[in-house]
């Protein structure tokens, strides 16, 4: 394994403690086009994100540069908030510990879109997922370190979220959890889990709700009621975050915790609420450096250091700021009325890992595709 010592420590404290304050932790033991009604394949996805990698590729932002002193972060859909102000703050430490200004470019979009593109070509110096599933793949790639989880502190995850509902002024439906979604004349927004770990997660949350309140027959079935209602699915999370708020279409949208607050922040006269479950998943956001680019590159000291950063109080601070959940206790603790206790659960203690995860229930014919109407799906790559 290579040992990429942090250079910045005097700027970067990466202390931690007990992470995920807030978030109970419980196990169970047991691209679609925006207004496209259902997801396709995920053949379809991946050919998608061949052509969205090739198309990149070529564009002058994001061809690999042979400048040390510049970095391409490719990033999941919501996370653009976090690093623009991350960026910032990262490039003025630096220049101030090395007398040298440095580029951070930036990639975003549905997770696994993303991590298709970087497999297919686009030059990431680092990841930064909302699904290990997506690293992983790259690791068998061979472009990122089969250590990339010992390279950084808790495991390579500087911060969660977890997966709540909003729903528009005074909640006229009702709404106040995972069960209500499956009522007749509820209209759902989500992305599509072909192509968005978010979507994942979403899908993941509702059917870990309806297996703790039943067997597995009856959860299949709350979820397939849910699923019926789905308006639309969109490539990205922020994508069904402008079909919801902007476009106005549906009763409740599946998002994460932080984008639910960016969009009420952002459509603050649309009245939107959030919506915290009784139960829903964990999310932890990965990343790494991608070290089959930066080691030709000559930028692997920069990417580990720009990844190490994330650890530091005033980027936890940031991340508390953007309302997602840091794992450094003492700044959580000094953001709690940001962060209600909600009960959740580990997506792999209760359903495998990724792999297993990806197999079962997301993959061609999977249990997605089953529950989500396989007549239209199958119509959908026609």
């Amino acid at each position: 394994m290579r040992s990429h010592p942090v250079s910045l420590r005097s700027i970067f404290s990466t202390t931690l403690t007990k992470p995920l304050l807030g978030l109970t932790a419980l196990s169970l033991g047991a691209l679609a086009l925006t207004g496209c009604p259902r997801a396709p394949t995920q053949r379809a996805a991946d050919n998608a994100a061949t052509q969205t990698a090739s198309q990149i590729a070529t564009s002058d932002t994001t061809t690999a540069s042979t400048n040390p002193n510049e970095i391409l972060n490719v990033s999941y859909d919501v996370s653009r908030d976090l690093y623009k102000k991350y960026n910032d703050w990262f490039n003025q430490q630096y220049k101030t510990q090395h007398s040298t200004a440095i580029s951070i470019k930036q990639s975003h979009g549905g997770s696994s879109k993303q991590a298709l593109s970087v497999a297919n070509g686009l030059p990431a110096d680092v990841v930064t997922m909302n699904q290990g599933s997506d690293i992983a793949m790259l690791v068998k790639k061979g472009l990122i370190d089969p250590n990339w989880q010992t390279a950084l502190p808790n495991q390579a995850v500087p911060y969660t979220t977890t997966m709540v509902l909003l729903v528009r002024k005074d909640n006229p439906k009702q709404i106040k959890d995972w069960n209500d979604l499956a009522r007749d004349g509820v209209s759902v927004v989500i992305a599509n889990p072909k192509t968005s770990g978010t979507a994942r997660y979403g899908v993941l949350a509702a059917y870990g709700y309806a297996l703790k309140h039943g067997d597995e027959k009856a959860a299949q079935q709350t979820l397939r009621q849910i699923l019926s209602h789905v308006a639309t699915y969109d490539s990205g999370a922020r994508a069904a975050t402008t079909t919801f708020a902007q476009r106005q279409i549906g009763d409740v949208l599946i998002t994460t915790e932080n984008e639910a607050h960016i969009s009420q922040q952002q459509f603050a006269n649309d009245g939107l609420q959030i919506v915290y479950p009784s139960y829903s998943v964990r999310i932890n956001n990965p990343v790494a450096v991608v070290t089959a680019v930066t080691d030709k590159r000559g930028t692997t000291q920069l990417a580990h250091d720009y990844l190490a950063g994330l650890w530091s109080k005033p980027a936890q601070t940031l991340m508390a700021e953007e309302y997602l959940r840091p794992v450094d206790a003492e700044v959580l603790a000094k953001f709690r009325d940001r962060f209600p206790d909600i009960a959740t659960f580990d997506a792999n203690e209760t359903f495998g890992d990724w792999d297993t995860i990806m197999d079962k229930y997301f993959k061609d014919g999977a249990l997605f595709d089953q529950l989500a109407n396989p007549a239209s799906l199958a119509s959908a790559t026609k």
